[in-house]
């Protein structure tokens, strides 16, 4: 059994009740260069004695969009052990007002009612919500509060977050959006085939990066 079919074998039974294959056999058969690669400059991770996966996303971005149901049915499914965050990517000035939406529905307990929606406005409907009036008028047409969401959005933690987004989105130094990044230093090739590939090979790397992190 080659290593992707191995692997969709292993993600598809997860979803369900339990891998087949063991994580641990699946890690040893990852090939660099070839199902995963390596950051160039690996960076620390925020969770100490888990390992750490990051998506980073632009909510402008279709494939993103797809790939969003199945990633919220796989992180669910996540052990103990593993710690997933979602982080927008910013590359240029015009995804920051995306970043700033993002940490605002999540300081407010938004996202499970208005991350879709958010995707769904700027891809499907061609809604600009990177002008503030716009999307404030948006907002207040989803049942929020438009002032007390205009304060978050505007405020000192929102703006801080941020900051952190653009300079995580730099020292990650990955090529484009969607990508998953385990344990601060991998991530699946690109061209691997399927989100359900992909999700595979993170499978794998996330037994990797267990089995590091117990050395």
């Amino acid at each position: 059994m080659n290593l992707l079919k191995a692997l969709r074998v292993s993600l598809a039974t997860l979803l369900l009740v339990a891998p087949i294959v063991p994580g641990a056999a699946l890690a040893q058969q990852l090939v660099e260069g070839k199902h995963y690669t390596r950051l160039q400059m690996p960076q620390p991770t925020e969770t100490a004695g888990k390992v750490e996966v990051i998506e980073f996303f632009w909510y402008g971005c279709p494939h993103c969009a797809d790939f969003e149901p199945l990633l919220k049915s796989w992180a669910k499914r996540l052990p103990a052990d593993v710690a997933f965050r979602k982080v927008p990517a910013v590359f240029r000035d015009t995804w920051a007002p995306g970043a700033r939406i993002y940490y605002t529905l999540e300081a407010l307990n938004l996202l499970d009612k208005l991350n879709v929606a958010v995707f769904d406005a700027m891809i499907k409907q061609r809604i600009n919500l990177n002008d503030e009036k716009t999307l404030l008028d948006w907002i207040a047409r989803q049942g929020v509060d438009r002032q007390k969401f205009a304060d978050m959005y505007k405020s000192f933690a929102v703006d801080g977050k941020v900051r952190k987004a653009i300079e995580m989105t730099q020292e990650y130094g990955f090529g484009g959006v969607p990508v998953l990044i385990v344990g601060g230093k991998y991530m699946p090739a690109p061209n691997l085939g399927t989100f359900g590939d992909m999700l595979a090979v993170v499978d794998a790397l996330i037994a990797k990066n267990r089995i590091e992190l117990k050395k």
